[in-house]
């Protein structure tokens, strides 16, 4: 079954026939190609374009294999749009599929996709959309690369409002879903917990791992496994290579060093299966070079790496939360506040607080705590304290899934319902 994600289909819209290459990036499975050859093109259809001017190929099946070579798919798609006063629409489905390993390795050497991509940008009857799985490749590309001509549109897997809209479920019945198994696509179309276990486990088997591992000719597969494994165990933790490479050597006995866990941290989050947030000195207006967090792109792939285990709803939901914000198109940092206090001692003692979230869009920015309860005056005093020792006057609120309507306490601090957050995105602003 297809689900209409109006939102993505709504942004390709506007971006039609603006004189760039679409650039559609996001973690494989979570529905690029459905928004791209699905919706959008039935939305094209819908609107007169002719079925026969929409030109398709998905470069990761083994029948486009030849297109692999980017001069051989240059040359079929310019004799399929060669009638120059008709509009033509070009469909390119994993393009990484098109950069050789050679080019990936000297990335001083001209990438030939990029010189063909930017050769259709000369041909006004062609409107170009090409989806990617690697943000190494792609993204970070977009804006030198194709000259300024590119347009990235990032693709995620379902918010929880969206999981609530197509499951159906009652609204507690989908969060308890959605927290085991998260928000990939293709799960709402099975109907055991067995059957969408197994279906998550496999994507890292038999996609995400083999991708890694081919592309970049990973010598420690085993490293690859328990680095994934580590962030999965630690979403939300403040880490860095050297604490990983530790870690991955004193439990499992592997061999490795802080580069090599450096190289594969990269590798993980330009794959999109995590995400990589700096920490950031509020008072001191500056980033920490590290430790910094690591979210996963999909909490149900980070539950099943883990067998199920550690569920710690917390740090779960912080992730949830976490994905919620980029989704909804805010740039995410962790908060540090320093502040000084006096000890038992009565001696001046300085103190590091935590801000869970920074979130920024415009000219608009938020600090947010994330607390699962939110139950005693201790439990409230601890979540409070960070955000209380911040002196500038930008929105401070507190996420938890104790609360029920929302309400901004005496200090100015909005308490907001989880429930409400999630399905609600003006709910922030209140």
């Amino acid at each position: 079954m297809i689900y209409n994600r109006e939102k993505y289909v709504r942004i390709l819209a506007d971006k039609q026939w603006n004189g760039r290459i679409k650039v559609i990036t996001g973690l494989r499975r979570c529905g690029k190609s459905t928004v791209l050859f699905d919706l959008f093109k039935a939305h094209l259809i819908e609107n007169g374009v002719r079925p026969d001017h929409i030109l398709e190929i998905a470069l990761d099946i083994d029948e486009n294999e030849k297109y692999r070579d980017p001069y051989e798919m240059s040359g079929f798609i310019r004799e399929k749009c060669n009638r120059t006063d008709d509009k033509y629409y070009l469909f390119l489905d994993e393009i990484q599929y098109a950069i050789s390993k050679e080019e990936l390795r000297n990335r001083d050497e001209p990438v030939r996709l990029y010189s063909v991509l930017n050769g259709f940008l000369h041909m006004k009857n062609i409107d170009v959309y090409v989806t990617g799985s690697n943000s190494k490749l792609l993204s970070k590309d977009v804006s030198t690369e194709f000259r300024g001509r590119g347009d990235n549109v990032h693709i995620y897997p379902l918010t929880f409002s969206e999981f609530l809209d197509f499951s159906r479920l009652e609204k507690h019945e989908a969060y308890d879903e959605y927290l085991m198994f998260g928000g990939m696509p293709y799960l709402l179309s099975l109907d055991t917990d067995e059957k969408k276990y197994n279906y998550l486990a496999e994507l890292f088997e038999e996609i995400y791992f083999k991708d890694i591992e081919e592309r970049y000719d990973i010598r420690l597969p085993g490293v690859l496994r328990e680095l994934t494994s580590s962030l999965c165990s630690s979403v939300g933790s403040l880490t860095n290579a050297s604490k990983i490479s530790r870690a991955v050597g004193s439990v499992k006995g592997i061999k490795t060093d802080p580069e090599t866990i450096s190289s594969y941290l990269s590798y993980l989050t330009d794959s999109f299966l995590f995400s990589k947030v700096e920490r950031y000195d509020i008072k001191g207006k500056k980033y920490f070079e590290y430790p910094s967090k690591y979210y996963a792109a999909d909490v149900g792939l980070r539950n099943v790496r883990l067998g199920l285990r550690q569920q710690e709803e917390t740090h779960i939901m912080e992730n949830i939360i976490y994905n919620e914000l980029i989704c909804r198109g805010f740039a995410v940092d962790v908060g540090n506040v320093e502040i000084v206090e006096r000890n038992q001692e009565d001696r001046r003692v300085q103190k590091n607080l935590e801000v869970d979230f920074i979130a920024r869009r415009g000219s608009k920015k938020y600090y947010i705590q994330c607390a699962l309860n939110m139950d005693n005056e201790e439990k409230a005093k601890a979540e409070l304290k960070s955000l209380l020792s911040i002196d500038d006057s930008f929105k401070k609120m507190v996420i938890s899934k104790s609360y029920g309507k929302s309400w901004t306490d005496d200090k100015g601090i909005l308490r907001l319902g989880l429930m409400d957050f999630l399905t609600d995105e003006t709910s922030i602003d209140r």
